[in-house]
């Protein structure tokens, strides 16, 4: 499939047009930030945008409604935040958020920062599609199931499967060739790719680029089967110190929250499930910031009705959408209805009116941006009111 429009993925350098403003998307390989980074990231947000850190379903940034295109670009260079202006869409990189922390499976990390020096390092490879996604999962399979163009999934014994179009190729790569394959994969995307934007869009995609890097597929298939839950909560380290997984209600983080975060002055990492992990803390400290950001808002229950909906923009970032898509969807959780016996509707009804249970994506219009690729129940926006589809067997 040839696409006619290039490819229109926002940056930092190129904004979105959103209805309500030009967007603009940070990319963070392997979601890690430094506190320095992250207070860089919320002062913009108060500073020059609306006042919200974003999280994206790949572990990146958005700030919305941007005032100042220079002064964005020139704060986030000066933090490490865009080393690039040639590359920056294209560091699309996803890495299991507790490699190296938590589980028994190898630490991932240092090919995040292999695979990223890598691609700032080739020129060729600015001309990637900002939609082209790279994941890297230590074993434990939490972000091999994200459907990547192009991955790594350890299997221990420093072998690892390559991924190709969301699924197991056959090829088996070894530690030290690992982020060499990677990379020679991308520059084999871009050798097939005739506008296409993701590699399962090329025809025969997987076996032309196979035969391209000139690697024989062995007979074994991994399959991946679903999404991983976000990690949430108390998260024991190897090191004897705590990570906390928090959940941020809609992916929006408050540019005060994240202020109060970058305080804790501990790494923080990003997930591809819209919460975050405050990391290396003392049994203590890990306490106290529970006991200070709940009452924020952010979410330290697993069980919490907000970990699972989702939810496009809506309005008014989005002129498709029928309504304030996000004010519905918090007011249904509030008031517990999404923890309620679902019930379909093939006809609309008002928001007061929906009741549903479980995994949920509530969507502005019939295009549904940004629903997760596993069942879920769709509330889904008309003229009339909302339709709701119960998920399929």
């Amino acid at each position: 499939m040839a696409r006619t429009d290039p490819d229109s993925c926002p940056g930092v350098l190129r904004l979105h047009e959103a209805a309500d403003g030009p967007l603009a998307r940070v990319r963070v390989p392997g979601g890690t930030l430094t506190p320095e980074q992250l207070q860089t990231l919320a002062a913009a947000a108060h500073d020059l945008a609306d006042g919200a850190v974003e999280l994206t379903s790949r572990g990146n940034i958005q700030l919305r409604r941007i005032r100042d295109t220079n002064a964005l670009a020139e704060r986030l260079a000066a933090a490490g935040l865009l080393p690039s202006r040639t590359h920056e869409r294209v560091r699309n990189i996803i890495a299991s958020p507790l490699s190296g922390r938590v589980g028994d499976h190898p630490d991932i990390r240092p090919l995040v920062a292999a695979l990223d020096t890598g691609l700032l390092g080739s020129p060729r490879l600015a001309a990637l599609p900002g939609r082209v996604l790279f994941t890297l999962d230590d074993g434990r399979g939490d972000v091999s199931p994200l459907r990547p163009d192009i991955g790594l999934h350890a299997l221990g014994g420093d072998r690892s499967a390559l991924l190709l179009a969301g699924r197991d190729s056959g090829i088996r790569v070894t530690g030290t060739d690992a982020a060499e394959v990677l990379l020679a994969a991308a520059h084999g995307f871009l050798e097939l790719a005739d506008r296409q934007w993701r590699l399962h869009e090329v025809e025969d995609g997987v076996a032309r680029l196979t035969a391209l890097l000139g690697l024989e597929p062995g007979p074994d298939r991994l399959e991946f089967t679903g999404p991983a839950d976000p990690p949430i909560g108390w998260l024991p380290q190897h090191d004897d110190l705590v990570a906390l997984g928090a959940g941020v209600r809609l992916g929006s983080l408050p540019a005060r929250t994240a202020e109060f975060l970058a305080a804790v002055e501990r790494p923080i990492l990003l997930t591809p499930w819209r919460s975050l992990i405050v990391t290396d803390l003392e049994e203590g400290a890990a306490e106290q910031v529970v006991r200070v950001l709940a009452p924020m808002g952010l979410i330290f229950d697993a069980t919490s009705p907000w970990l699972r909906i989702t939810a496009c923009a809506g309005q008014p970032g989005c002129a498709k959408s029928h309504t304030d898509i996000r004010a519905d969807a918090a007011a249904a959780v509030e008031s517990g209805r999404t923890d309620s016996p679902g019930t379909g509707s093939d006809t609309p009804i008002p928001a007061g009116e929906i009741t549903t249970t479980g995994r949920q994506h509530w969507s502005g219009c019939e295009r549904r941006c940004g629903r997760p690729t596993v069942a879920v129940t769709e509330v889904t926006a008309t003229p009339e009111g909302y339709r709701v589809a119960l998920p399929r067997d």
